[in-house]
């Protein structure tokens, strides 16, 4: 199945410039898609692309990954509604080393004719003088032009109307695709369906200035099926970073989306064959409480994007949260990845010298803690058989509380019937 094909069936494909097709028929093509470094981290919104690139170098092409070095000090203006804050250089830099870092869990980078390669474009703009840049860029395309464009125009009907700087913009893009064209072969620029606009102008530029022929394919914005934005959630974007979207919370991200969602977010996010695609969801749609479409999609997608531990690790917590799995999978996670597993549970603090003395499980559960309001329904609670220590259950009243019941060496887990957790912090 040709690139373009498999967009087509897995639903990606939005636009396509005429001859784009023939052109990845007969031969092998490098192509590009921008990643703007506005932060230190890619996010789920930036999958689609991602799988872009994947399926150009499976079809046999080169994909290349430009990191904006320079387009992010600006900010791309295309349909936002305000303009971004500007990064300084430092930060910039920090930035687009991280992207290389996460572009590399995806792609095969290397010196091969169909190995990835990174490029930034702050490498040909950094010794670029303003005068330079008017004279040489400017007068490769026209005003007209760039104000027919519709983000342009968007932000000029809008109240806040559109600096210069943003204005440039489409001119920097578009010789980014133009340098791109002439000192790297790259016949082809990709993207999300908002930045058409864009990547017609860098082609506009490589016509109007070499008399060459360049080619631009876009996919389709993803959005979930009641039309919300894909990749939100009351907690903000999720990342790729798993210091930033835990693996946990990443999984149970993919876990949790509609069926309607999942069917659709199957084929765009994972390399799953049509027939494989195709079996999963007839096997969902005869038990669809089972959520087999769900389990598949997050099991595939928090593989590729961190491990097969990481995932395992998901899985024992989720277990753990819903069902009856054990603590284990606590003792390898850091502190920061426990407190995102316990997030909205009650947290605690005791010190670690009364826990070397011993506390009485009633003073831990009243006294040293709040699990319970008064020591008189603890003791009730704990008689009752409904109060369990790290998944144990406890009915002693004595039972004294040391540094060995802690797990990892820091946590204790009080659980107040099934399913009201609290995590003390050693």
């Amino acid at each position: 199945m040709s690139f373009v094909e498999e967009l087509r069936w897995r639903g990606m494909l939005q636009d396509i410039m005429p001859g784009t097709e023939d052109l990845l028929n007969k031969e092998k093509v490098a192509g590009y898609i921008g990643f703007d470094p506005t932060g230190d981290s890619l996010h789920v919104g930036h999958l689609t692309q991602i799988m872009t690139l994947i399926h150009f170098q499976n079809a046999g092409h080169k994909p290349v990954a430009l990191v904006g070095g320079a387009t992010g000090m600006i900010g791309d203006p295309s349909f936002k509604s305000a303009e971004r804050n500007l990064l300084d250089e430092a930060t910039l830099q920090h930035n687009v080393a991280c992207l290389k870092k996460q572009l590399g869990k995806f792609l095969e980078f290397g010196e091969g004719e169909n190995d990835a390669q990174m490029v930034n474009n702050y490498d040909w703009f950094k010794d670029f003088k303003f005068l330079d840049f008017i004279r040489d860029i400017g007068k490769m395309i026209t005003v007209n032009y760039m104000m027919a464009k519709d983000s342009v125009k968007k932000r000029l009907e809008g109240d806040n109307g559109l600096s210069f700087t943003e204005f440039t913009y489409q001119l920097i893009q578009g010789y980014d695709f133009y340098y791109l064209w002439k000192h790297h072969n790259c016949k082809i620029q990709m993207g999300g369906s908002d930045q058409w606009g864009n990547i017609v102008t860098g082609s506009e530029m490589i016509r109007r200035q070499d008399q060459g022929t360049a080619y631009a394919i876009t996919t389709q914005l993803i959005k979930k099926a009641d039309g919300q934005k894909f990749g939100k959630t009351e907690s903000g974007a999720v990342w790729l970073d798993p210091k930033k979207t835990s693996p946990y919370k990443y999984y149970q991200f993919w876990l949790n989306t509609s069926d309607d969602d999942a069917k659709n977010w199957i084929k765009i996010f994972t390399l799953k064959p049509q027939a494989e695609i195709e079996a999963i969801i007839k096997e969902h749609d005869a038990a669809p409480h089972l959520r087999i479409v769900q389990k598949a999609l997050a099991k595939d997608i928090t593989i590729r994007t961190h491990s097969e531990e990481a995932y395992e690790t998901a899985i024992k917590t989720s277990e753990f949260l819903f069902g009856n799995g054990t603590l284990e999978f606590l003792d390898n996670l850091d502190h920061e990845a426990v407190l995102d597993v316990f997030e909205g549970i009650p947290q605690f603090q005791i010190t670690r010298e009364d826990l070397k003395a011993g506390i009485n499980i009633l003073d831990l559960l009243a006294v040293s803690t709040q699990v319970f309001p008064s020591k008189g329904e603890a003791r009730k609670m704990l008689q009752g058989g409904g109060v369990s220590i790290n998944r144990e259950k406890a009915t002693d009243i004595e039972q004294l509380i040391t540094e060995g019941n802690l797990v990892n060496n820091k946590y204790i887990i009080a659980q107040r019937g099934k399913k009201n957790y609290y995590l003390i912090i050693a």
